[in-house]
């Protein structure tokens, strides 16, 4: 466990034990960053990923005074997401269902480390059924991870993870992503496991690197074969993380700023999946099976 130390550069602005460094870029004008976003009023419970596709994305585990830290390290060189402006608390909800086999063989493939992998998810922001469930293909090549997704009409999640065909009529743009998820699915049986729940800050630019840092709290799962994806429900588990999930993505260069926030704050980085870590406690505490050896 981190331990904060203080850090001796002489700064303008202190947060708990850390001294922010003096010198930092001139902070993005309101005008420059209202040029960055979309125009018109979009709903909070579609946030949208900036670096969706290709990206390199990287993980920390860090405590809630360094999370606090580093948010105001990082406020000159990115904004707020405009989904977490639209919530009173400054963060949204995200819930998310994962598809595995019988036996967990992605659990383990992402365990193990494998350098080429993927992930089968069914993502949403809201309960409200009016709204659609994101169906996401998250792969990994080596250093680089590919998400596709895409929409699908709330009351056809069950339907289409039966293996039924969906309408032509509603789903005829990104037909082949959704015939790919089934693909994967069917490669391996896969079948809902558990559904892993959380709120995200995130804070991004509007660069071609489209940087996006993001801070994950309140993490719960809930082990069931239901295809549901929703928050409310009973089961729900809460997981001792201990801190924050500190997410780091871009989809180009490694800015040199990042390089130095990395170093300010000697981030370390380590595996943390989410799924992953949920599968490990669920099956420890004897929900699930077959057991993992952890």
């Amino acid at each position: 466990m981190f331990a904060g130390k203080l850090l001796r550069q002489t700064g303008e602005q202190k947060v708990g034990l850390y001294e922010l460094p003096r010198r930092l870029p001139e902070r993005k004008r309101d005008s420059d960053r209202r040029k960055r976003n979309l125009s018109g009023v979009e709903a909070p419970s579609e946030p949208i990923d900036g670096t969706l596709g290709c990206r390199y994305e990287l993980k920390y585990r860090i405590s809630e005074p360094k999370a606090e830290a580093i948010e105001q390290f990082i406020k000159p060189y990115l904004y707020l997401d405009r989904y977490c402006k639209l919530q009173p608390s400054g963060a949204y909800p995200i819930v998310t269902l994962y598809l595995d086999s019988d036996d967990l063989q992605l659990c383990r493939e992402s365990m193990e480390g494998r350098k080429n992998r993927f992930k089968l998810r069914i993502r949403s922001y809201t309960d409200d059924p009016d709204y659609p469930r994101f169906f996401e293909i998250k792969r990994r090549m080596n250093a680089i991870i590919i998400k596709d997704r895409h929409r699908v009409i709330h009351r056809d999640v069950a339907t289409f993870l039966s293996g039924s065909s969906l309408p032509l009529q509603s789903y005829n743009n990104d037909g082949e992503m959704l015939r790919q998820f089934q693909l994967y699915m069917n490669s391996i049986n896969a079948r809902p496991v558990i559904r892993v729940r959380y709120v995200r800050r995130a804070y991004e630019d509007g660069s071609y690197n489209r940087v996006r840092v993001t801070f994950d709290r309140q993490l719960a799962y809930n082990v069931g074969i239901a295809p549901k994806v929703s928050f409310n429900s009973q089961g729900w588990q809460h997981y001792s993380l201990n801190g924050v999930i500190l997410e780091i993505k871009f989809t180009a260069l490694y800015p040199a700023w990042l390089g130095g926030l990395v170093k300010f704050f000697g981030l370390r980085q380590q595996s943390m999946s989410k799924y992953v870590s949920s599968v490990k406690q669920s099956c420890s505490l004897k929900f699930c099976a077959p057991r993992l050896s952890v």
